[in-house]
């Protein structure tokens, strides 16, 4: 993916397979609108078990800050990366297969004393929360990305006071 933030690349973006793609391109989406640049890559770790490795023992010295590994089914990816890298990997399980998803989330919680990767939801707000959660990550060394995400909390209450007034509104209305 190419770098449209013209700022060094902080998150990296991996995925098990392309397919994924639809899905984690809502995280790329959501750091472009907190001005983070971000690559994106397809690496499997069954598939591509050395490629991971290599990947994960170089990603630090490429000023990576952040990794965000996608995967569905047996979900190993995030895992597989950590056990290679001192960096946060945040797992985003994808919706797919036989069990829809769940497989993939079981797989990602699991992970081994040592090897932590943090976890996000199934579903549309996963994308979008691995992104939230790689800002504030990056946010703990940059106060001009506290106040983005102050400013995008913001937006979220104001978003509920909205639908607060409109439901109030609707049921003094009298809705049938």
């Amino acid at each position: 993916m190419k770098n449209n933030v013209n700022k060094p690349v902080e998150v990296a973006l991996v995925m098990g397979s392309d397919s994924d793609w639809p899905t984690v391109k809502e995280a790329a989406v959501a750091l472009k609108d907190f001005g983070i640049a971000c690559e994106a890559q397809v690496i499997s770790a069954h598939r591509t078990p050395d490629r991971a490795a290599e990947f994960a023992k170089k990603a630090a010295g490429r000023g990576i800050k952040v990794i965000i590994a996608a995967a569905g089914g047996a979900a190993h990816l995030g895992g597989a990366l950590a056990a290679h890298t001192t960096l946060p990997v945040i797992g985003l399980p994808i919706k797919s297969g036989a069990l829809n998803g769940i497989d993939a989330l079981l797989a990602i919680v699991q992970m081994p004393a040592g090897i932590p990767v943090a976890t996000v939801t199934l579903g549309s707000a996963g994308p979008v929360n691995a992104a939230v959660l790689a800002a504030e990550v990056l946010a703990l060394g940059n106060a001009g990305l506290r106040r983005k995400l102050d400013a995008y909390k913001k937006r979220l209450q104001d978003k509920v006071a909205q639908g607060d007034a409109k439901v109030r509104a609707d049921l003094k209305g009298g809705t049938k």
